[in-house]
């Protein structure tokens, strides 16, 4: 039987470790490919390995990332991100001024890169993507009216669906595998000036 994917809310201290834009990119690098070293991941931000360092340690220290176990050298170790979700606390008016400044970063950072990453696949060139990987994709925009009960409910759903395709997926290998991003978005929109949706 699977157990429930781990989840955790970041504390205030957390958050503010976050709250970078070039920590928020080495969190989702980690997240998309796997274990790295400072090197790789510096020469994927275009950062030098020290650097790189400093803010892995600032991550680690608040257990956003851990160094991988039986892995590396004292001169070279590989970090990774624990598994589990990571629930982000969106700007809150109950937060102090300088939380609320943090989660505002680490949102918009995180939807920053979400959105590059969504048009870099929406406009990349077909050549040298393999032919079974090239409408493998879907991205879809639908409309629905519901009442906040029932967002709720289809909310948990979506979550639940999401959570048996990562555990029944997570840790695969081998030819033809790739890393995918599995997103899933539900928002109300706006209310109108004269009260309709």
């Amino acid at each position: 039987m699977n157990q429930p994917v781990p989840s955790r809310s970041l504390d205030a201290g957390a958050l503010k470790a976050l709250a970078h834009p070039l920590r928020v990119r080495i969190f989702d690098l980690l997240s998309e490919r796997g274990p790295q070293t400072a090197s790789t991941l510096a020469g994927l931000v275009g950062e030098s390995s020290g650097s790189m360092s400093y803010h892995l340690r600032a991550l680690a220290a608040h257990d956003l990332i851990r160094e991988v176990d039986g892995r590396g050298t004292a001169r070279e170790r590989w970090w990774e991100r624990p598994r589990g979700r990571i629930d982000l606390p969106g700007p809150d008016d109950s937060m102090t001024p300088s939380n609320r400044a943090a989660a505002q970063i680490v949102t918009s950072e995180f939807f920053r890169l979400r959105h590059e990453s969504l048009m870099a696949y929406l406009n990349r060139s077909e050549v040298g993507v393999p032919e079974e990987w090239r409408d493998a994709g879907i991205v879809m925009t639908s409309h629905v009216d519901v009442t906040a009960e029932q967002m709720g409910e289809i909310r948990d759903e979506i979550r639940d669906v999401v959570d048996r395709v990562i555990e029944r997926y997570r840790g695969q290998t081998g030819p033809g595998i790739r890393r995918v991003a599995l997103r899933a978005e539900l928002f109300d929109l706006p209310v109108t000036a004269d009260g309709d949706e």
